[in-house]
Protein backbone atom coordinates (compact mmCIF):
# COMPACT_ATOMS: atom_id res chain seq x y z
CA UNK A 1 0.00 0.00 0.00
CA UNK A 2 1.33 3.71 -1.18
CA UNK A 3 4.79 1.76 -1.88
CA UNK A 4 5.57 1.18 1.93
CA UNK A 5 7.86 -1.82 0.89
CA UNK A 6 9.48 0.53 -1.49
CA UNK A 7 10.08 2.98 1.18
CA UNK A 8 12.12 0.26 3.47
CA UNK A 9 14.25 -1.01 0.73
CA UNK A 10 15.14 2.77 0.47
CA UNK A 11 16.32 2.53 3.92
CA UNK A 12 18.41 -0.68 3.24
CA UNK A 13 21.55 0.77 3.39
CA UNK A 14 21.29 2.16 6.65
CA UNK A 15 20.99 -1.37 8.01
CA UNK A 16 24.21 -2.82 5.52
CA UNK A 17 26.42 0.03 6.81
CA UNK A 18 25.61 -0.97 10.46
CA UNK A 19 26.90 -4.93 9.80
CA UNK A 20 30.46 -3.59 8.62
CA UNK A 21 30.83 -1.23 11.75
CA UNK A 22 32.84 -1.91 14.70
CA UNK A 23 31.05 -3.42 17.19
CA UNK A 24 31.63 -0.27 20.01
CA UNK A 25 30.30 2.41 17.09
CA UNK A 26 27.30 -0.07 16.30
CA UNK A 27 25.93 -0.35 20.15
CA UNK A 28 26.47 3.40 20.53
CA UNK A 29 24.28 3.30 17.29
CA UNK A 30 21.32 1.19 18.65
CA UNK A 31 21.33 2.57 21.95
CA UNK A 32 20.95 6.06 19.65
CA UNK A 33 18.01 4.69 18.06
CA UNK A 34 16.58 3.30 20.82
CA UNK A 35 16.42 6.55 23.14
CA UNK A 36 15.65 8.99 19.50
CA UNK A 37 12.32 6.17 19.67
CA UNK A 38 11.79 6.06 22.75
CA UNK A 39 11.93 10.43 23.04
CA UNK A 40 9.42 10.39 20.25
CA UNK A 41 7.30 7.31 22.08
CA UNK A 42 7.28 9.80 25.34
CA UNK A 43 6.42 13.19 23.46
CA UNK A 44 3.53 11.86 20.98
CA UNK A 45 1.92 10.27 24.07
CA UNK A 46 2.13 12.57 26.15
CA UNK A 47 0.92 14.75 23.21
CA UNK A 48 -2.24 12.28 22.69
CA UNK A 49 -3.11 12.03 26.36
CA UNK A 50 -2.94 15.91 26.77
CA UNK A 51 -5.13 16.70 23.57
CA UNK A 52 -7.26 13.91 22.46
CA UNK A 53 -7.65 11.17 25.58
CA UNK A 54 -7.96 14.10 28.15
CA UNK A 55 -12.11 14.75 26.45
CA UNK A 56 -12.27 11.73 24.81
CA UNK A 57 -12.00 9.17 27.35
CA UNK A 58 -14.99 10.55 29.36
CA UNK A 59 -17.18 10.92 26.41
CA UNK A 60 -16.41 6.95 24.80
CA UNK A 61 -16.72 5.77 28.52
CA UNK A 62 -19.95 7.82 28.76
CA UNK A 63 -20.95 5.79 25.20
CA UNK A 64 -19.69 2.17 26.41
CA UNK A 65 -21.96 2.65 29.98
CA UNK A 66 -25.21 3.33 28.09
CA UNK A 67 -24.77 0.54 25.63
CA UNK A 68 -23.57 -2.56 27.66
CA UNK A 69 -22.91 -3.28 31.26
CA UNK A 70 -19.25 -3.85 32.29
CA UNK A 71 -16.13 -1.99 32.59
CA UNK A 72 -14.74 1.36 30.07
CA UNK A 73 -11.47 -0.44 29.86
CA UNK A 74 -10.38 -3.99 28.82
CA UNK A 75 -7.05 -5.46 30.26
CA UNK A 76 -5.85 -8.40 27.96
CA UNK A 77 -2.57 -10.12 28.83
CA UNK A 78 -0.36 -9.96 25.78
CA UNK A 79 3.13 -10.70 24.66
CA UNK A 80 5.68 -7.80 24.75
CA UNK A 81 9.67 -7.48 24.31
CA UNK A 82 11.69 -10.79 24.68
CA UNK A 83 8.15 -12.69 25.17
CA UNK A 84 7.39 -10.91 28.44
CA UNK A 85 3.68 -10.72 28.72
CA UNK A 86 1.92 -7.46 29.99
CA UNK A 87 -1.89 -6.06 30.39
CA UNK A 88 -2.83 -4.16 26.90
CA UNK A 89 -5.22 -1.53 27.37
CA UNK A 90 -8.14 -0.97 24.92
CA UNK A 91 -11.94 0.35 25.72
CA UNK A 92 -14.01 -2.49 26.11
CA UNK A 93 -15.46 -3.44 22.60
CA UNK A 94 -17.27 -6.89 23.56
CA UNK A 95 -20.23 -7.51 26.28
CA UNK A 96 -17.70 -9.60 29.25
CA UNK A 97 -17.31 -13.07 28.00
CA UNK A 98 -15.07 -16.03 29.30
CA UNK A 99 -14.02 -16.55 25.69
CA UNK A 100 -11.94 -12.93 25.54
CA UNK A 101 -8.80 -14.28 26.20
CA UNK A 102 -9.10 -16.83 23.53
CA UNK A 103 -10.84 -16.51 20.50
CA UNK A 104 -10.39 -13.63 17.75
CA UNK A 105 -13.22 -11.43 17.52
CA UNK A 106 -14.52 -12.17 13.74
CA UNK A 107 -17.03 -11.21 11.20
CA UNK A 108 -20.65 -10.64 12.62
CA UNK A 109 -19.62 -11.94 16.62
CA UNK A 110 -22.31 -11.64 18.77
CA UNK A 111 -20.19 -10.46 21.55
CA UNK A 112 -19.23 -6.98 19.56
CA UNK A 113 -21.44 -4.54 20.80
CA UNK A 114 -23.04 -1.75 19.14
CA UNK A 115 -20.30 1.01 20.50
CA UNK A 116 -17.80 -1.56 20.54
CA UNK A 117 -18.37 -2.04 16.54
CA UNK A 118 -18.28 1.49 15.86
CA UNK A 119 -14.64 1.60 18.14
CA UNK A 120 -13.24 -1.09 15.87
CA UNK A 121 -14.07 0.27 12.93
CA UNK A 122 -12.42 3.30 13.25
CA UNK A 123 -9.34 1.66 16.12
CA UNK A 124 -10.67 4.30 18.44
CA UNK A 125 -10.62 1.30 20.95
CA UNK A 126 -6.56 0.85 20.71
CA UNK A 127 -6.05 4.75 22.20
CA UNK A 128 -5.65 3.54 25.55
CA UNK A 129 -2.61 1.60 24.64
CA UNK A 130 -0.94 5.43 24.38
CA UNK A 131 -0.94 4.48 28.44
CA UNK A 132 1.21 1.50 28.20
CA UNK A 133 3.58 3.31 25.77
CA UNK A 134 3.96 6.09 28.16
CA UNK A 135 4.68 2.90 30.80
CA UNK A 136 7.63 1.27 28.37
CA UNK A 137 5.47 -1.52 27.77
CA UNK A 138 4.70 -0.19 24.14
CA UNK A 139 5.90 1.84 21.57
CA UNK A 140 3.95 4.20 19.28
CA UNK A 141 5.08 1.75 16.11
CA UNK A 142 6.09 -1.59 15.99
CA UNK A 143 4.65 -5.09 15.79
CA UNK A 144 1.07 -5.58 17.25
CA UNK A 145 1.04 -7.66 20.29
CA UNK A 146 -0.90 -10.99 19.98
CA UNK A 147 -2.67 -12.69 23.63
CA UNK A 148 -0.28 -15.07 25.14
CA UNK A 149 -2.57 -18.05 23.67
CA UNK A 150 -2.04 -17.03 19.60
CA UNK A 151 1.84 -16.27 20.76
CA UNK A 152 2.13 -20.18 21.69
CA UNK A 153 -0.15 -21.35 19.08
CA UNK A 154 1.54 -19.73 16.10
CA UNK A 155 4.88 -19.87 17.05
CA UNK A 156 4.48 -23.97 16.48
CA UNK A 157 4.09 -23.21 13.05
CA UNK A 158 5.54 -19.89 11.96
CA UNK A 159 9.32 -20.68 12.36
CA UNK A 160 10.23 -16.74 12.62
CA UNK A 161 7.20 -15.98 15.15
CA UNK A 162 9.12 -15.07 18.16
CA UNK A 163 11.30 -13.18 16.17
CA UNK A 164 9.40 -10.02 16.30
CA UNK A 165 9.53 -9.73 19.87
CA UNK A 166 13.14 -8.56 19.55
CA UNK A 167 11.64 -4.96 19.98
CA UNK A 168 8.72 -3.59 21.82
CA UNK A 169 5.28 -3.75 20.51
CA UNK A 170 3.39 -0.79 18.63
CA UNK A 171 0.51 0.53 18.42
CA UNK A 172 0.51 0.57 14.47
CA UNK A 173 2.78 -0.87 12.29
CA UNK A 174 4.23 -1.73 9.05
CA UNK A 175 2.23 -5.18 9.11
CA UNK A 176 -1.41 -3.00 9.60
CA UNK A 177 -0.70 -0.05 7.19
CA UNK A 178 -0.11 -2.75 4.44
CA UNK A 179 -2.94 -4.24 5.09
CA UNK A 180 -2.13 -7.19 7.40
CA UNK A 181 -4.65 -6.26 10.09
CA UNK A 182 -7.90 -7.84 10.98
CA UNK A 183 -8.74 -11.16 11.94
CA UNK A 184 -6.08 -14.02 11.23
CA UNK A 185 -8.41 -17.51 10.20
CA UNK A 186 -5.35 -19.15 8.29
CA UNK A 187 -1.99 -19.28 9.32
CA UNK A 188 -0.42 -17.81 5.96
CA UNK A 189 -2.44 -14.14 6.33
CA UNK A 190 -0.63 -14.51 10.01
CA UNK A 191 3.14 -15.46 7.97
CA UNK A 192 2.29 -12.34 6.19
CA UNK A 193 2.25 -10.41 9.01
CA UNK A 194 5.23 -11.26 10.48
CA UNK A 195 6.93 -10.83 7.29
CA UNK A 196 6.23 -7.07 7.41
CA UNK A 197 7.20 -7.15 11.40
CA UNK A 198 10.59 -8.71 10.50
CA UNK A 199 11.26 -6.10 7.26
CA UNK A 200 10.29 -3.32 9.92
CA UNK A 201 12.42 -4.57 12.41
CA UNK A 202 15.68 -4.81 10.09
CA UNK A 203 15.03 -1.40 8.28
CA UNK A 204 13.78 0.94 11.15
CA UNK A 205 14.05 4.18 11.10
CA UNK A 206 13.06 7.58 12.54
CA UNK A 207 11.59 8.56 9.32
CA UNK A 208 9.69 4.95 8.72
CA UNK A 209 8.13 5.63 11.85
CA UNK A 210 6.68 8.95 10.58
CA UNK A 211 5.50 7.57 7.45
CA UNK A 212 3.71 4.80 9.45
CA UNK A 213 2.02 7.20 12.22
CA UNK A 214 0.67 9.28 8.99
CA UNK A 215 -0.64 6.24 6.78
CA UNK A 216 -2.23 4.78 9.94
CA UNK A 217 -3.91 8.67 10.66
CA UNK A 218 -4.88 8.39 6.96
CA UNK A 219 -6.80 4.96 7.32
CA UNK A 220 -8.46 5.99 10.23
CA UNK A 221 -10.49 8.16 8.31
CA UNK A 222 -11.06 5.05 5.71
CA UNK A 223 -13.63 2.56 6.10
CA UNK A 224 -11.99 -0.50 6.76
CA UNK A 225 -13.37 -3.79 5.81
CA UNK A 226 -11.22 -5.91 7.70
CA UNK A 227 -12.26 -4.66 11.21
CA UNK A 228 -14.85 -6.51 12.78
Amino acid sequence: MLHIYNSVALLTGLHDSLVLEPRRTRNKVVLGKFLRKRAFDLVFSLLVVAFLLSWLVPLIALLIKLDSKGPTFFRQLRTGKDGRPFYCLKFRSMAPNAEADERQASRGDQRVTKVGAFLRKTSLDELPQFLNVLRGEMSVVGPRPHMLRHTQDYAQVIDNFMDRHAVTPGITGLAQVCGHRGETKEVESMARRVNADLQYIRHWSFLLDLKIVLLTVWQMAQPDEKAC
